[in-house]
């Protein structure tokens, strides 16, 4: 069975850092695209990146480009998703998720329904 976890959330204050695993189970690991979502309260759901598991090429919204940073480590089948220069904004729920398409930010912030499995979410307060 397929199955996303997502940890690393938590409060930290403006300017700040944290670092977000999501780690898998249940399926053929190289052969999916991970994205990395986020929802703040009173919005939409909103694509935030994407890692393409067997090339490692990967993708950023606007957003976050420059400050977010996927990785993966194969051996313990996780995604990362290390943010810096964290700011009030980038408050939300963030969510990963796996899709056999290719990574592109465009495909994970129009077409999410491309993504199949999905994890539960992990908070992200950014406050002073």
């Amino acid at each position: 069975q397929l199955q996303l976890v997502e940890s690393g959330g938590g409060l930290v204050q403006p300017g700040g850092s944290l670092r977000l695993s999501c780690a898998a189970s249940g399926f053929s690991w190289n052969n999916y695209t991970i994205g990395w979502f986020r929802q703040a309260p009173g919005k939409e759901r909103e694509g935030v990146s994407c890692i393409e598991i067997s090339a490692g090429s990967t993708d950023y919204a606007g957003s976050v480009k420059g400050r977010f940073t996927m990785s993966r480590n194969n051996a313990k089948n996780t995604v990362y998703l290390q943010m810096n220069s964290l700011k009030p904004e980038d408050t939300a729920v963030y969510y990963c998720a796996a899709s056999p398409a290719r990574c592109d930010i465009v495909v994970v912030r129009t077409r999410q329904t491309e993504f199949s499995y999905w994890g539960q979410g992990t908070q992200v307060t950014v406050s002073s």
